[in-house]
């Protein structure tokens, strides 16, 4: 970073990305700004600015180096990596740049214990949430295989657990009911006790809804090109996996038109949308969506498209223009296992791929792929005349 980048810096005050301090402070203030920039998106910590943005300068620039290397690597858990910069201004007066980068070994924490995160113009302390996600985002935990200490084992739609075990699994008749729970991760320990697992409790609770109230679809029909149009039908999509997936297709059926063309004297229908390209998209936002954010799928049927939105970005490195070519990464590998043994998905990441393909092959449209917010949408374009 050169002066003029560091006056730009300077000017556009704190953010994300920026933090300003006017000296070294106590090694766990300096270990929280480092961890919080580590576990967000990286950034640059700057010395020798006050708040207000004026230049100060660092009196011991050698001690001040020392004090952020120590604190990077004996205040902070597991130890940060930062790069270190001096950068001299027009007055003379020379500024510390730590650059810290966004950590490989997420989530970072100060040796007391307590995990930060970057807000727009400071840092505060991850919430539950955000702590899981970041965990998640690492594969340290995977959030669908966690307990349900609400939930017990009475909670749970036996019979429908047993069918499905004859369907997918050989060999089970000789073990304990429970032990298999366990073992497929659809239950759980907690202190001796078995408990349902998230995954257990969205695929077979008898009412989901009551431990997940979040795990449902939103389904909306607007009469517009925009959300600021009321919608002429809405319906909150609830149940288990497999009965919110049929009633949100039920729901498509209803409001997408199907034309009947005459082929050879006999009306022959022809839906807007292939009906496995439907299930596709939506099998895939069950299976991959962030349940660490509370909030439901949308589905809205627009003039002009339809749009699934689901909760969360894309995981750790997949890129927009990746899942086009079928990267490939599990956020909630046990949905998605169970998905795959009830025929719903596949084992090699073509979900988008080959929803892609059959759209352009049956009606020569694309689909768009974009993050907006906190969410990710898939977009299916619609004909003026279709709607």
């Amino acid at each position: 970073m050169d002066a003029f980048e560091l006056q730009q810096r300077i000017s556009q005050w704190e953010n994300l990305h920026t933090e300003f301090k006017e000296t070294i402070v106590h090694p766990d203030k300096l270990a929280a700004s480092l961890a919080a920039f580590a576990n967000t998106d990286g950034g640059q910590l700057i010395i020798g600015v006050q708040n207000d943005g004026v230049v100060v300068g660092v009196a011991d620039m050698d001690k001040a180096m020392r004090a952020v290397d120590n604190a990077a690597y004996q205040n902070c858990e597991p130890p940060l990596t930062v790069l270190q910069e001096t950068v001299v201004v027009d007055d003379a007066k020379t500024v510390l740049v730590v650059n810290v980068p966004k950590g490989d070994q997420r989530p970072y924490r100060t040796n007391k214990g307590v995990y930060y995160i970057r807000t727009t113009s400071s840092r505060r302390q991850a919430s539950r949430q955000e702590l899981l996600r970041l965990f998640q985002a690492t594969k340290a935990i995977y959030y669908d295989e966690t307990p349900e200490s609400r939930a017990t084992l009475s909670d749970l739609n036996t019979q429908a657990i047993i069918s499905f075990f004859e369907r997918t699994y050989s060999g089970l008749e000789e073990m304990n009911f429970e032990r298999i729970l366990v073992n497929v991760k659809l239950a759980a320990m907690i202190e001796q006790t078995t408990h349902p697992t998230f995954a257990g409790i969205l695929f077979f609770a008898n009412q989901p809804q009551w431990f997940i109230p979040y795990a449902y679809i939103s389904a909306l029909r607007i009469p517009s090109n925009t959300l600021a149009q009321a919608p002429s039908d809405q319906k909150k999509i609830e149940g288990t996996v497999t009965t919110v997936l049929e009633d949100a297709l039920r729901f498509l059926y209803i409001h997408l038109p199907v034309p009947h063309h005459i082929r050879k004297l006999e009306p022959e229908a022809k839906p807007e949308f292939p009906e496995v390209v439907l299930r596709e998209l939506l099998v895939n936002a069950i299976a991959h969506r962030d349940y660490t954010i509370q909030g439901p799928i949308r589905m809205i049927i627009f003039d002009n498209r339809v749009e699934i939105r689901s909760p969360g970005l894309l995981p750790n490195t997949i890129t927009l223009e990746a899942l086009r070519f079928g990267a490939h990464m599990l956020r909630n590998p046990t949905i998605y296992n169970l998905l795959l043994r009830m025929g719903l998905a596949t084992d090699a990441g073509s979900g988008i791929p080959r929803a892609i393909a059959r759209l352009q092959k049956m009606s020569g449209k694309s689909l768009a792929l974009r993050l907006e917010g906190n969410e990710f949408v898939v977009s299916l374009p619609r004909t003026e005349d279709e709607s």
